[in-house]
């Protein structure tokens, strides 16, 4: 099992998990992803590795309450546990040095995936520019944390209530308004927003590069429920991605997946909300009884190592 070490609420539904993972901790690069499921009956959530700790074997994920199994996963305490927790998953981002100037947009909780990226480039030694977007202020995250990491950074909100007025394609257009001409950028967020950054960018043939989280169950491909198309190919997010050239991307295509189950969802959280406080104890029940086990077993091993020496 995999203990939650620090919960924070970072704005209204969107959490903040530090997780104990040394071994996944290890390994993680930026771009990759994890699939964890809370309880036995629980189904696979994808998630953006938003941090990584490699000495203390931390793994930071952000995530927000969309459905049953998300808004399960937030009721979790600091000192409970995760019952699955697997990765690193998908292909690491393409961070080298030699970019040039990379732009990272992030929009909404796309930050918390775009900020490892954004990280490693500057690391890296290339110039880094990165553009927030959120609806409003209140809502925003991780602004100091891609300031650290930033050269420059810029804030646009929906409705001008911090930063630039308007979404962060407006931020992009006022950036190369100024004669500032990227040679790369990692764009992360809602579809329809990396989809009106590709539309900016394609027509001045600037590399973009897009995060996808598909419909997703096994995490290896086989499932094939996180098909997206590129041009006439088909691709597999958790293998082949989860990034790809965003001017190849039929984003049409997968917004039409993405809500084939929106239906199911707002059935299964209106059921989870009705029967709210039995899911809550049921989990309890199950955390108390894993660690019971776990107890056992420790003490079973306790004891041998006791007798063998």
């Amino acid at each position: 099992m995999f203990k939650v070490l620090k919960k924070k609420l970072l704005s209204p539904g969107v959490f903040r998990f530090d997780v104990e993972a040394p071994r996944i901790a290890k390994k993680t690069q930026p771009g990759q992803f994890i699939i964890l499921r809370v309880n036995e009956e629980g189904e696979r959530i994808p998630l953006t590795v938003a941090d990584f700790d490699r000495e203390q074997g931390v793994i930071t994920i952000i995530f927000q309450v969309v459905g049953a199994s998300t808004q399960l996963l937030s009721e979790l305490n600091e000192g409970e546990a995760i019952l699955d927790f697997v990765g690193p998953l998908g292909k690491k981002s393409d961070v080298r040095p030699g970019l040039g100037t990379v732009v990272c947009i992030g929009g909404g909780i796309g930050v918390a995936p775009v900020y490892p990226i954004a990280r490693g480039m500057k690391q890296a030694g290339n110039h880094v520019i990165s553009i927030m977007g959120a609806r409003s202020r209140e809502i925003l995250i991780m602004e100091s944390e891609m300031q650290a990491v930033s050269d420059e950074l810029l804030v646009a909100t929906d409705d001008g209530s911090y930063g630039i007025h308007g979404f962060v394609t407006t931020a992009l257009q006022q950036l190369m308004d100024r004669g500032v001409q990227p040679d790369l950028i990692y764009a992360i967020g809602p579809v329809v927003m990396m989809r009106s950054v590709v539309e900016a960018t394609r027509p001045l043939g600037i590399k973009t590069i897009v995060s996808l989280n598909p419909v997703m169950v096994d995490g290896t491909g086989m499932c094939g429920g996180c098909r997206v198309l590129l041009g006439n190919q088909s691709k597999f997010a958790s293998v082949d991605g989860p990034e790809f050239d965003a001017s190849q991307v039929d984003f049409e295509v997968l917004m039409q997946r993405n809500a084939m189950y929106r239906e199911k969802e707002c059935q299964s959280l209106k059921d989870f909300s009705e029967h709210k406080d039995e899911e809550i104890a049921d989990l309890r029940a199950e955390l108390a009884a894993r660690r019971q086990a776990e107890q056992k077993i420790q003490a079973e091993l306790d004891a041998k190592e006791k007798h063998y020496v």
